[in-house]
């Protein structure tokens, strides 16, 4: 350490190794979102971050989110933006806007990014080869915003053995081929569960999960349950920690929550000890 007591760039190094060797092979997910969507410098440490993972053999799948670009071509074209518990309501004509958004401007610029690191992604929504199929949410009244019924991890992971890196827009289809909005935090989730994938990563704009200033850095899925029930998770926050129990009741390993405004927060929580984010953990401490 330096006399600040800040990790040096060797230590760094040698502290990845030994989760170089670990996770070769393995695979991550992770939902991008928030603030690292936003600002140009964090954009294209995310774009390095994820070709880097992919370079020393973790195969990775993107799921990204796209929520503030959907509000802002909504209001100039006049259409009213609504939420419903967090969700955001969805009639035809804003579905289009968020196929137009989410599938064209943000899919398209996210692939642009990675690869001009040559990390050989490949952009693709839900409706593609029927990767996210779903069915009409159905608990409340949210319109054309889709519950996945299923996931088609096998073409997911002929890309992956193709070195592929896909980049994953939270679209799907029913059956009839309507085409359905979903939530970026589930669809990543449901993407996990389905490859029964080592880690699954969101990227926030938080530092992970807080009680008061602390930060929590592990819960177990009890600790994470009893801090929604006692409402300290509570708001955005709720989807993320649902679809992480969801994850590791389904064999998903690990599940992480970091802060995206961190310069390479990704390979800070991937690759040192401390890490920098919260991670929820199985209740009997196993992970792949």
């Amino acid at each position: 350490m330096n006399d600040n007591g800040q990790l040096r760039k060797e230590d760094v190094l040698v502290e990845a190794l030994p989760y170089i060797q670990q996770f070769e092979r393995t695979t991550f997910v992770i939902k991008y979102g928030g603030a690292a969507m936003e600002d140009e410098q964090l954009k294209q440490m995310v774009a390095q971050d994820v070709t880097l993972l992919r370079k020393i053999g973790i195969d990775i799948v993107v799921v990204h989110g796209g929520g503030k670009e959907i509000t802002f071509l909504a209001s100039r074209l006049n259409l009213e933006t609504q939420f419903v518990n967090g969700q955001r309501y969805t009639d035809a004509s804003t579905r289009d806007v968020v196929q137009m958004v989410l599938a064209g401007l943000i899919n398209k610029d996210i692939v642009r990014r990675i690869n001009l690191h040559n990390g050989n992604a490949i952009g693709l929504s839900g409706i593609d080869a029927k990767l996210l199929m779903v069915k009409r949410y159905d608990r409340e009244d949210l319109g054309f915003v889709g519950e996945i019924t299923t996931v088609n991890a096998s073409f997911i992971r002929s890309m992956l053995r193709d070195g592929c890196l896909p980049v994953i827009a939270p679209l799907g289809v029913d059956g009839e081929g309507t085409v359905y909005n979903i939530n970026a935090d589930i669809a990543a989730g449901e993407i996990a569960k389905a490859l029964v994938a080592t880690k699954l990563i969101y990227m926030t704009d938080v530092e992970g999960i807080q009680v008061g200033t602390d930060l929590l850095k592990c819960l177990t899925e009890s600790d994470a349950q009893n801090l929604i029930e006692k409402n300290v998770i509570s708001g955005g926050m709720i989807p993320k920690v649902d679809s992480a129990l969801d994850a590791l009741k389904s064999g998903v390993g690990k599940v992480h929550i970091i802060n995206g405004k961190t310069p390479h927060a990704l390979l800070l929580e991937i690759f040192t000890t401390e890490g920098v984010g919260t991670e929820i953990v199985h209740q009997n401490g196993t992970q792949q």
